[in-house]
């Protein structure tokens, strides 16, 4: 069974860090572009970063750019979305998703795994 699982959310004050992590079962992420993606209550499902298969392309939201890195690794199977100066308006429920792209990722790409979603919560 193909699954992807999300870890590392939580409750953080504004400026605080997070690391996410998404980890595959069933199936290897080499090869799949990765992204991430957000849903805070009463609002539309946004695209925050992707990377590609290969790891050479990556693309960022302009609300994370310059706070956010992510980054895969292949040998644990799992791809990282560390979220720095973290702000209450990066609150939401945060998904990630695989789709077989190897070159390139992009955030209005048809993604054809999705995992549960792991909730941020940021406020003081």
């Amino acid at each position: 069974q193909l699954q992807l699982v999300e870890s590392g959310g939580g409750l953080v004050q504004p400026g605080g860090s997070l690391r996410l992590s998404c980890a595959a079962s069933g199936f290897t992420l080499f090869g799949y572009a990765i992204g991430w993606f957000r849903q805070a209550p009463g609002k539309e499902r946004e695209g925050v970063s992707c990377i590609s298969g290969s790891g050479g392309t990556i693309s960022y939201a302009d609300s994370v750019k310059g706070r956010f890195t992510i980054s895969r690794d292949n040998a644990k199977n799992t791809v990282y979305l560390q979220m720095n100066s973290l702000k209450p308006e990066d609150t939401a429920i945060y998904y990630c998703a695989a789709v077989r792209l190897f070159r390139r990722c992009g955030l209005s790409d048809h993604y054809e795994y999705w995992g549960q979603g792991t909730q941020v919560t940021v406020s003081s």
